[in-house]
């Protein structure tokens, strides 16, 4: 396994702000489509600052394998490059939620994560398995059609158009190669027996209508881990920061704040 190279966005906030919050998204999506609403009210606070997947918006492509923990460690090294001693946080969505639960577990620069839309383990492995396999032969657009159905709450196709415009176009373009290597990291990740291990405040916020990881899957996640908090989003699904981006906002400052006490 290899840790990739991973790029970092400025999505909101200077080098002037108090904090660092470091936001990382999910499969098929970039932080700059994800997170931009969400960032542009947490700006005030924070520096925020995306980082890619491999092959997904700035982040360079790799056909080398890699695992979840090789991703949190390079999105450490990030981190303490941008700190510059300033008290950094961290939130993911779905695969980079589940960077998030490395990173509770091994902090580096860290003083809390949250993780959104994230269980500890993705399924069953055959699964990712046969994923990687189909997009390596037919390419990211094939994935389009079922991952607008699951992404996004009743409704929020019809209320935002755009948003869901762009963030599929984002999944087309990702690239095939890089996007198997994210699928194969899934199916090997399985956190579910360290997470009494957890070492940092850990939120842990699905969306009400998710179900790719439901309410109840998160909740297992949140039970496991001691003192981690569970916030369930309203009115969205797997995408949060994109579908209800102020009460992310919203629930990653009080989380945040608290964590700071």
């Amino acid at each position: 396994m290899a840790e990739p190279p991973l790029t970092a966005t400025r999505l909101a906030g200077d080098e002037a702000r108090p904090e660092l919050l470091v936001v990382g998204a999910g499969l098929g999506t970039t932080v700059e489509t994800l997170w931009c609403a969400a960032a542009r009210v947490l700006g005030d606070r924070f520096e925020v600052v995306g980082v890619d997947l491999p092959g997904h918006g700035r982040s360079a492509a790799t056909d080398k394998a890699f695992t979840v923990a090789d991703l949190a460690s390079a999105v450490r090294k990030t981190a303490t490059q941008l700190a510059g001693g300033r008290r950094c946080w961290y939130a993911g969505v779905s695969l980079a939620g589940a960077v998030g639960i490395e990173i509770a577990l091994d902090p580096g620069p860290f003083a809390g994560v949250a993780a959104l839309a994230t269980a500890s383990r993705f399924g069953e492995s055959q699964g990712w398995v046969d994923r990687a396999e189909l997009v390596r032969r037919a390419g990211t657009p094939v994935m389009v059609s079922g991952s607008a159905e699951r992404w996004f709450a009743p409704g929020f196709v019809e209320r935002d158009p755009a948003t869901v415009d762009r963030m599929l176009v984002a999944l087309s373009e990702a690239d095939s190669r890089s996007y198997a290597r994210c699928c194969e990291a899934l199916g090997i990740f399985d956190a579910r027996d360290r997470l009494a291990e957890t070492a940092l405040p850990l939120l842990v916020a699905p969306g009400e209508c998710d179900q790719v990881v439901t309410p109840a899957v998160a909740g297992e996640l949140a039970n496991a881990a001691p003192g981690a908090v569970l916030r369930v989003l309203p009115g969205c699904a797997h995408q949060p920061p994109a579908e209800v981006p102020a009460a992310v906002a919203a629930a990653l400052d009080d989380h945040f704040r608290e964590a700071a006490r």
